[in-house]
């Protein structure tokens, strides 16, 4: 992949981010019935965040990358300075918050307007801008794969908590999986067990435990120390 991303490669991350978020509230809904509200009280799979939280956090990350692309100059150095907080011992530190009074319906209806958001940001991004990320100053395609990483990892994190299937999109995953994580191998497993793996959720034969420490690298290609 080149150092920088075209205006139509640029249009191309904005639908995949669409399509991972779709996909995720999608798979989330049938657990957003009236019903199926309490089970969001539960652990989000392997984190000790609530499944309430995670979603919010998802919506978070989403807005925040959003929010690093947004500024007429975007930030080289720094994160914009929204107040991020948390508002349970150990809880996620967030800006976005869902009204509980809307259930989880409401909680999917945040998510997706958040995901619209990081899409409408890598859209209209010129290819040559860079912004800050802790692991890596990127670009718009590097801030879109990292969102649909956020959120293809968090709704399988959020369906094994809800008690619900989820498979993602494969193309989805390996686009990501190729921007983000350059040095995984990708002949051992399909791209989805991978993948997880990267993001220490799970093991594959012959590769050293990720769970206690791992990151990706949002820097475009070329630009890679």
């Amino acid at each position: 992949m080149s150092g920088s991303t075209s205006e139509d490669d640029g249009a191309r991350w904005a639908d995949d981010v669409r399509a991972s978020v779709a996909s995720a509230v999608a798979a989330l809904a049938p657990a957003a019935t009236a019903a199926g509200a309490a089970s969001w009280s539960a652990p989000a799979g392997p984190l000790t965040w609530s499944c309430w939280e995670t979603g919010e956090h998802l919506a978070d990350d989403l807005f925040a990358y959003a929010a690093q692309l947004a500024p007429a100059a975007p930030p080289s150095d720094d994160d914009v300075p929204f107040r991020w907080e948390s508002t349970t011992p150990g809880g996620p530190a967030n800006t976005i918050r869902a009204d509980p009074a809307h259930g989880p319906a409401g909680l999917l209806r945040v998510i997706d307007a958040c995901g619209g958001l990081l899409a409408a940001a890598v859209r209209v991004t010129p290819p040559d801008v860079r912004a800050h990320h802790t692991f890596g100053r990127a670009d718009a395609a590097g801030f879109a794969a990292m969102g649909i990483v956020e959120t293809l990892v968090h709704t399988d994190d959020l369906a094994q908590g809800l008690g619900l299937e989820w498979t993602p999109p494969e193309g989805l995953v390996a686009r990501a999986l190729d921007r983000l994580f350059p040095d995984v191998p990708r002949d051992l497993a399909p791209a989805w067990p991978t993948l997880r793996w990267a993001t220490g959720r799970t093991s594959l034969p012959g590769l050293p435990d990720r769970a206690n420490g791992w990151r990706w690298d949002g820097r475009p290609a070329g630009e890679r120390g």
